[in-house]
């Protein structure tokens, strides 16, 4: 008799746990204590503005659709601008530019299906260039995921190789935490994109709702009631407890620091070289430390420095300590190295052009690129896995009075001087037919405002131009990163400009990177951000053919036309100038008129006519 009173008791304990889970899974338990209020007006979209104004967003990206409606009208409401773009690649550039230009977190949102698939390389670009930003996406109603429902995917399996961060809300009440977490996510450690998706039940009042969800009979029979019962309290569940009040405020942002003995050790390190370099990277520009302090320190150690991605113009125009050229032959000599955010990846050789004689300071918020290739080709004599501009500015802090040894930065500076010499003398070389691309660029590098963003996007005539313009100070010069992406120009201009709007923001264009963005004169045009873009137009993908003509003895592919992209600018609202051989006499003048078409209010094309050099530099991303 014992052993069946146990058993029963068993049985019905097991049958309570499973209509608690029961219970809980459907919503029900929840339910009892927070109603949902059917009669109110009330979206998710409101929920999503309020959190995305809380934490200080300015601005959101998208390309607008069906799903994400409700966002876009609720953040205008509450004063947040959106900004259409005419492709969704577009909005993520520049929400990628605002995060990199404002330290906040930049903001896209796009609809389901097609909408985020077109969003994918952005994505990861931003992942790679480590930029904090969130991308909203649109998806099918909760019950029709998996369902064959309008442009319904996996979303989350998409993006989750890709974002530090992904949820799917799945009731309205998720939205405020959810979003939360998601851009405290984006800016803790080594910062990077998260992706929150939102069904469109989530976002639409409860009343639109239920009319998807309601039957359009009433139900006969038992499975159909049972249907209908389900669907009915799907629906309240949705919704219950939506409006009640939430905390909106910012979460903490985790940030890794060196340790101070870390840093003493580099002190010492540091105190004893004769030759030192720093190489610093994109990390060096990210909050909490201000870009200006970061300078400061630099110049206060007097180390001769190397500047890639994010901090080129760290320490402005014109810089004893900034050194531009022959970076691999001061490696060779440098008897301390400090990787200050930069990584031994392809742009650095792998970790071979360090040489092993010398003792390397490694420091980066994340561990596999503060490792990267150590085991190989190099080996740090410290790593630190921490904010690369707070440690410089405890180094700078501990080496008071410490300056380093005057004649090691100025033997740099003379090799600087002499090969831009060379370089200056090649823009004088006439080419075989059109412009000279060097002199092209030196024009620009002598009317350019003090002011100027530069956003750099292409290939060739990029890569020259990443050796002749100057970024005139820190956070003025945007190019996509490690990814090598071509097609940013659009969206990193769209985003410096409303950043920074009394700025010239001028894009730097191949002619092939062009066709990826020149549509987006409609949108500098729309929302009046009056860029100016300058176009190498030499008719080719020449940093291919350069090399694949001579090895291969084809250039099949790399071939393109003298298009008239000034005529599409033109088109799109825009001001638009055709430049050839002829108009080189007056170049500085066409310049300064496309300068004063910005400052009118016009975003303007220079379609220049280049021919080819024998100008190599390399890649931009150093």
């Amino acid at each position: 008799m014992e052993c069946c009173c146990s058993s029963f008791m068993t049985v019905s304990a097991v049958l309570s746990a499973v209509v608690l889970f029961a219970a809980y899974r459907l919503g029900l338990i929840y339910q009892t204590f927070h109603k949902a209020e059917s009669k109110s007006p009330r979206h998710g979209g409101e929920n999503v503005a309020e959190v995305l104004l809380a934490h200080g967003v300015k601005y959101v990206f998208t390309l607008v659709g069906g799903h994400i409606s409700p966002i876009l009208v609720a953040c205008e409401k509450l004063g947040i601008r959106i900004v259409d773009t005419r492709h969704e690649a577009t909005a993520v550039f520049a929400a990628d530019a605002v995060a990199r230009l404002s330290g906040t977190v930049g903001v896209a949102a796009v609809t389901a299906g097609p909408g985020l698939t077109n969003t994918v390389t952005a994505v990861k670009n931003a992942q790679m260039a480590e930029s904090p930003l969130l991308l909203i996406g649109g998806a099918a109603a909760t019950l029709l995921q998996g369902r064959g429902a309008l442009q319904d995917i996996d979303q989350m399996s998409l993006f989750k190789p890709l974002c530090k961060f992904c949820a799917s809300v799945r009731t309205v009440r998720e939205i405020v935490p959810v979003l939360r977490k998601a851009l405290a996510a984006a800016q803790s450690g080594t910062p990077g994109p998260v992706f929150v998706e939102f069904p469109i039940d989530t976002l639409y009042p409860y009343h639109i709702v239920e009319k998807e969800v309601a039957p359009k009979t009433a139900p006969k029979g038992l499975m159909a009631k049972v249907i209908n019962w389900y669907l009915q309290n799907h629906l309240r569940n949705i919704f219950a407890g939506a409006w009640e009040p939430r905390e909106l405020s910012p979460l903490p942002v985790q940030i890794p620091l060196a340790t101070q003995q870390q840093v003493q050790q580099c002190v010492e390190l540091v105190s004893r070289a004769k030759k030192p370099v720093i190489l610093l990277g994109s990390q060096a520009t990210l909050p909490p430390t201000p870009v200006d302090k970061t300078r400061t320190a630099l110049e206060s150690l007097g180390i001769p420095c190397f500047l890639g991605g994010m901090a080129r113009g760290m320490l402005g125009r014109e810089s004893a300590l900034h050194i531009r050229q022959n970076r691999r032959e001061a490696l060779k000599e440098a008897d301390l190295v400090i990787l200050a955010g930069t990584v031994c990846d392809f742009r650095l050789g792998y970790g071979q052009v360090l040489s092993r004689r010398s003792k390397v300071i490694a420091v980066n918020r994340d561990r596999s690129q503060l490792m990267k290739n150590s085991d190989m080709f190099w080996k740090p004599t410290v790593a630190v896995q921490g904010d690369a501009g707070s440690f410089l500015l405890r180094l700078s802090e501990g080496l008071k009075g410490y300056r380093c040894p005057q004649d090691w930065p100025e033997s740099l500076k003379e090799g600087d001087k002499a090969k831009e010499k060379a370089n200056t003398e090649k823009a004088a070389e006439k080419t075989e037919r059109h412009l000279n691309p060097l002199r092209v660029l030196h024009c620009v590098e002598e009317i350019m405002s003090e002011d100027s963003i530069i956003v750099a996007d292409g290939g060739d005539f990029v890569g020259s131009a990443a050796y002749i313009l100057k970024p005139r100070g820190p956070l003025r010069w945007l190019d996509p990163g490690a990814f090598g992406t071509l097609g940013v120009g659009g969206g990193f201009a769209l985003g410096a400009k409303l950043c920074r709007p009394e700025s010239e923001v001028w894009i730097i264009y191949g002619d092939g990177s062009l066709g990826y963005s020149v549509a987006e004169f409609d949108t500098f045009t729309r929302h009046k951000t009056p860029v100016i873009a300058l176009v190498g137009n030499d008719a080719c993908w020449s940093q291919i053919s350069r090399e694949q003509v001579p090895m291969l003895g084809s250039n099949v592919a790399c071939g393109l036309a003298f298009t008239d992209y000034h005529v599409v600018a033109d088109g799109y609202g825009g001001k638009g100038y055709l430049i050839g051989r002829e108009d080189g006499e007056k170049l500085d003048e066409i310049l300064q008129s496309a300068q004063e078409q910005s400052r009118q209010g016009r975003a303007t094309l220079l379609n220049v006519l280049i021919g080819k050099t024998n100008f190599r530099e390399g890649s931009i991303s150093v």
